[in-house]
């Protein structure tokens, strides 16, 4: 894959990029943009977390790296497995964002117009895989350290409202995990209309995610991401999961 960042005056705009990736992009804008002030749920100022994945002088996305050792979510999530989700498949997705990206402009500078669809598509695909991950990292820490228990705050209040209880919460989120059909996600994420929690699954990277969700949780459930320990039991990578949930990390997502 072509991974040769494009000349700045002619990158595509951060913003614009951004939004062609859909509605998670609106959520990856704000956690991975330098830190800044932005309003909390409360009303009180809070910083938005930095998380990397662009690189606004070369006008490309780039992979960040993790934020513990490959080997800090173990015994849950192996070190192997880590170091190939990270370095393979989410690189995969960085360099075909970027590719994309580069044969639109192309496009608009008097390439083949017929492949608009094509790329746009690619776009989408790779585009979200970077978002979904560049989250999904940050959404984990080492169990006992940040990882695990139950969420506190504003959002457990949301979680108690809108499932019943955190049990009951649990119990439908890991459902909707174990369901997906084929490869995809399951997410937590606030309804902005009825300003409601849901929980939905999300086939390969993008398909039906809900417009203008945000996401607050999601957990990968792609063969990658659990087979070389797991093999076909998804149901019980799916529960060893939840002990390295970084709840304060979807606390903080939750409030912005």
């Amino acid at each position: 894959m072509n991974t040769t960042p494009m000349p700045l005056d002619h990158a595509l705009p951060r913003r614009d990029a951004l939004l062609a990736v859909g509605a998670l992009a609106a959520v990856a804008a704000a956690v991975h943009a330098q830190p800044t002030i932005l309003p909390a749920r409360d009303g009180q100022p809070k910083p938005s977390p930095s998380l990397g994945g662009w690189d606004d002088a070369a006008g490309v996305f780039v992979l960040p790296p993790l934020p513990y050792d490959k080997s800090a979510l173990e015994p849950f999530i192996d070190a192997q497995t880590m170091e190939i989700h990270h370095g393979r498949h989410h690189k995969a997705y960085v360099d075909g964002a970027n590719k994309a990206i580069k044969a639109l402009r192309d496009i608009r500078e008097g390439g083949d117009a017929g492949l608009i669809k094509h790329w746009s598509r690619e776009l989408s695909f790779h585009g979200c895989g970077h978002m979904n991950h560049t989250l999904f990292w940050n959404m984990m820490a080492p169990a006992g350290k940040g990882g695990g228990g139950q969420p506190g705050g504003a959002l457990a209040v949301a979680i108690d409202r809108d499932f019943g209880s955190f049990e009951k919460f649990v119990a439908h989120f890991k459902g909707a995990a174990a369901q997906v059909e084929g490869g995809g996600w399951a997410w937590l994420v606030a309804e902005p209309l009825s300003k409601r929690l849901q929980i939905i699954q999300q086939e390969k990277q993008q398909d039906l995610m809900l417009t203008g969700a945000k996401p607050i949780l999601g957990i990968d459930v792609w063969e990658h991401a659990y087979y070389l320990k797991y093999q076909n039991k998804r149901s019980d990578y799916v529960t060893a999961w939840m002990n390295v949930v970084n709840w304060k990390f979807c606390e903080g997502v939750y409030g912005v």
